[in-house]
């Protein structure tokens, strides 16, 4: 298949308002499982989802947790600004930018952009009684436009050496959730548009096939025998960028940041490099892992950042999203484990473009918990691939069978 002129009109259905779940249900685990079993389609409860796994396998969750990325702030003039924080600039390490005090910056999208030309604008906030002011301001010598329309390096100032940047975020950050639920952001989702296991700040979108998860089904999974492991992939707000163009080779795909821990990495080796994925970012993430750890095998001196998938790598030189010259999944891990060993790192830091879709060749992941997503998405090749082009067979049942779709929608288990 000729992956890079797929037409994504191709992967259209329609999907009518009132069938987007506006809010979450008041029991994660009571929302609908779709299950597709080898061609197979049939329907049970989340929380029975250990029921259909097999017992020894390793399941794959993405920790990460999503920030309240969206501020607000009024000029003199009235005129409200918007400002979305994307990645951080400096530093450009995430665990770092948090804990910073009195100055970071940011690469942000910017909201009425048109009325804020130059100077600085303000806003004061209030913690623990106490009074502070917090000043941005463009650096537009740091600039660069990308795909996505122009992303702004930020600079922001507070007069506190006792805040951290993560406690302004705290205090005045709104949650950003997603532009197709066309509401407000409420209390409410500050605590429904997280996983229970979040733990790693640094997304602007939650991983929400994880949103399903309870104490309970954790606890049935571990009860059933299912290794759990954790890797973290920072969901960027891109992952809602639509397809715009008529076929998918001029579509940029957005760059996430990815941390795997040396221990999950020999977990996944111990499993005969096969995983359960919870959600399309582990996914990413696990297929990502295994070009990187090609790249290794014949630059083993590669840096971190060198080890970043491009969005075409696995398609360009006639790999066509195949194996990669006989290196198998399990030798591209143990390429990384070497690596981690020989710089004495306890963890892989590095990020990931990856574009999955069909004519890809699944080479770690081998079933997929995931939730139904937008039509003519990346999202929705992924899936495709995944199943082998069988989508329409899944997403028609979902659609006459009253399933709630999107990030606050029911759930699926695919095993092709």
């Amino acid at each position: 298949m000729d992956t890079k002129h797929i037409k994504i009109s191709d992967y259209n259905y329609p999907l009518p308002d009132e069938r987007i779940a506006k809010f979450p249900l008041a029991q994660r685990d009571h929302s609908k499982l779709l299950l597709y079993k080898h061609g197979v389609v049939s329907e049970d409860i989340f929380n029975h989802l250990p029921d259909h796994l097999p017992a020894g396998a390793l399941m794959v969750f993405n920790n990460t947790k999503v920030i309240q990325a969206r501020m607000h702030f009024r000029k003199e003039t009235g005129a409200l600004i918007e400002i979305f924080l994307m990645e951080p600039a400096f530093p450009v390490d995430y665990e770092q930018i948090f804990q910073t005090r009195r100055h970071c910056a940011w690469r942000c999208m910017i909201g009425n952009l048109k009325k804020w030309k130059e100077g600085s604008l303000h806003r004061e906030f209030d913690i623990n009684g106490h009074k502070f002011v917090l000043s941005v301001s463009r650096d537009n010598s740091q600039n660069t436009e990308v795909a996505t329309g122009t992303n702004f390096w930020i600079n922001f100032d507070w007069d506190s050496d006792e805040v951290s940047f993560a406690e302004i975020l705290d205090s005045i950050g709104e949650l950003p959730i997603p532009p197709y639920l066309n509401r407000e952001t409420q209390e409410s989702d500050k605590t429904t548009y997280q996983t229970v296991y979040s733990k790693i700040r640094g997304s602007v979108a939650a991983p929400t096939a994880g949103l399903h998860f309870t104490k309970d089904v954790l606890e049935a999974l571990d009860d059933k025998g299912i290794h759990r492991e954790e890797l973290t992939l920072h969901v960027g707000a891109g992952t809602f960028k639509p397809v715009k163009t008529e076929q998918i080779c001029a579509h940029e795909m957005h760059s996430e940041y990815i941390v795997v821990k040396r221990t999950t990495l020999q977990t996944l080796l111990q499993h005969d490099c096969k995983a359960i994925a919870v959600g399309t970012t582990s996914v990413r993430t696990l297929e990502s892992l295994y070009y990187m750890g090609v790249k290794l095998q014949y630059n083993p001196n590669a840096t971190e950042d060198e080890l970043h998938v491009n969005q075409w790598e696995p398609y360009d030189d006639n790999r066509n999203g195949k194996i990669v010259d006989g290196i198998s999944p399990c030798q591209a891990i143990l390429n990384i484990l070497t690596y981690l060993e020989t710089n004495h790192l306890e963890a892989l830091h590095t990020s990931t473009q990856i574009i999955i879709a069909p004519g890809f060749e699944y080479k770690i992941v081998k079933m997929l918990v995931t939730n139904f997503h937008q039509p003519q998405s990346t999202l929705l090749l992924l899936v495709s691939a995944f199943v082998n082009g069988d989508w329409h067979k899944i997403y028609d049942y979902a659609l006459s069978h009253d399933f709630r779709f999107l990030s606050y929608g029911d759930s699926s288990l695919l095993i092709p």
